[in-house]
């Protein structure tokens, strides 16, 4: 018995799943192969190898004549009958042969060949296992560092790549480490293998993250509409309830923070923001900011949000991280403005107006927008033309005109006469 070949066939089969027939006929093909280039007549070798004992059973086809002609391919009678004594001329005889005749060529030819036969194996078993889990959640244990500290993670019958890009920036892999990840793709290799490739920093990976433990998500009472993620400082998840009575923000965080601890101990503390979806973006964009009150907002190619200057860093975020996020989920640029500067660049705007000579300003008082009862209350106060308006000091206007908010008339102003 082989017992090496043997060894071989059972550790292909329950470590990764390759069947034992596969590996046969690999390396049947690949002896086959290394005979046409090591031995005369090779192309009528034949090889067999039996799956139990593990044996190897070499053989050449000889015709048997009176007379050689071919010594390649044909075997003299009186050769013939002494390996088979009642053989006859014109049958064709198998003449056994050593597989280690073959040489050194033909045990490389072998090798090359059999390891392409059992990355397409291998391959084949890849994807059957894991093509339609790609969007996973998938463990495995770091079991080595590889080139450009890209992590291989074995899963048993494979082993996964997990590379640096895919790793957020403050995590650092150990060997023997049990990590979970998204399974992110299965790709072909230049190699003709498969490989399976994880990722960590795919805002997907907290998706899934989510889904493992809020039920409702499976369910589909509770859905993501939408998620941004800077992989290992902060996620925001927009999430939407089917069911009236099921708060989507509530069930997603659970009964004092439970389910989203979980999350978060899993991702290295990162930050997560779960906020109520809305179709609106105005609404969205209130609801990713809140308790931040927006004093000012346009909409127009770009987001203006004006909010008080205490609270523009918290809106901007770390190094505009925050901005960057909100943009991304209401999928539009938005810039940020502190309410000093807003008012300032009011002002200078208000000022230049004030200073042209439109004959519009000089008109009889009408400003779109506005209601009648500010408009009226402008005129009783005197201020019967834009003009007049523009000319007056923003704290006097306020102080004449009860009801009035400068901000709000410099807007309509403004855009009634860019």
């Amino acid at each position: 018995m082989n017992k090496d070949l043997i060894a071989i066939f059972e550790y292909l089969e329950r470590e990764k799943g390759i069947k034992r027939e596969i590996v046969i006929q690999a390396i049947e093909e690949s002896l086959k192969a290394a005979a046409r280039k090591s031995i005369k007549g090779g192309e009528n070798v034949d090889v067999q190898i039996d799956s139990k004992t593990g044996e190897i059973d070499v053989f050449i086809r000889k015709t048997i004549v009176g007379t050689i002609e071919d010594p390649e391919t044909e075997i003299s009678l009186e050769e013939a009958l002494i390996l088979a004594p009642d053989c006859k001329i014109g049958q064709r005889l198998e003449i056994s042969l050593p597989p280690q005749d073959f040489g050194r060529i033909a045990a490389q030819t072998a090798r090359q060949i059999i390891t392409q036969k059992l990355k397409g194996a291998e391959k084949d078993v890849i994807y059957e296992e894991y093509r339609h889990r790609v969007g996973e959640i998938i463990s495995g244990t770091v079991k080595r560092i590889g080139k450009r500290r890209t992590v291989i993670v074995d899963l048993g019958k494979v082993e996964a790549l997990l590379p640096e890009r895919n790793i957020p920036r403050m995590e650092r892999p150990h060997i023997g480490e049990r990590l979970q990840a998204l399974l992110y793709e299965v790709r072909d290799t230049d190699m003709g293998g498969a490989e399976v490739i994880l990722s960590r920093t795919h805002p997907e990976f907290v998706a899934a993250l989510f889904r493992q433990e809020v039920p409702e998500l499976e369910d589909d009472v509770i859905r993501i509409e939408k998620i941004v993620r800077e992989a290992g400082y902060r996620t925001k998840l927009a999430v939407s309830s089917s069911d009236n009575r099921v708060d989507p923000v509530g069930t997603c965080v659970g009964v004092r923070g439970t389910r989203i601890k979980n999350i978060i101990r899993e991702i290295n503390n990162e930050k997560i923001d779960v906020i109520p979806y809305a179709d609106d973006k105005v609404q969205l964009l209130e609801n990713a900011l809140y308790p931040l009150q927006i004093q000012r907002l346009k909409m127009n190619d770009k987001v203006i949000v004006v909010v008080n200057d205490e609270d523009y860093p918290i809106a901007i975020g770390k190094k505009g991280m925050n901005a960057r996020l909100i943009a991304r989920l209401i999928d539009q640029e938005v810039d940020f403005q502190k309410l000093t500067e807003y008012q300032k660049l009011v002002a200078i705007q208000m000022i230049e107006l004030s200073d042209s000579d439109n004959p519009a300003l000089d008109e009889p008082l009408k400003i779109q927008g506005l209601s009648s009862l500010l408009v009226q209350g402008l005129i009783a106060a005197g201020y019967d033309t834009i003009r007049k308006v523009l000319s007056e000091k923003p704290a006097e206007l306020v102080t004449k005109v009860p009801g009035i908010n400068y901000l709000d008339l410099a807007d309509k102003i403004l855009e009634q006469n860019k």
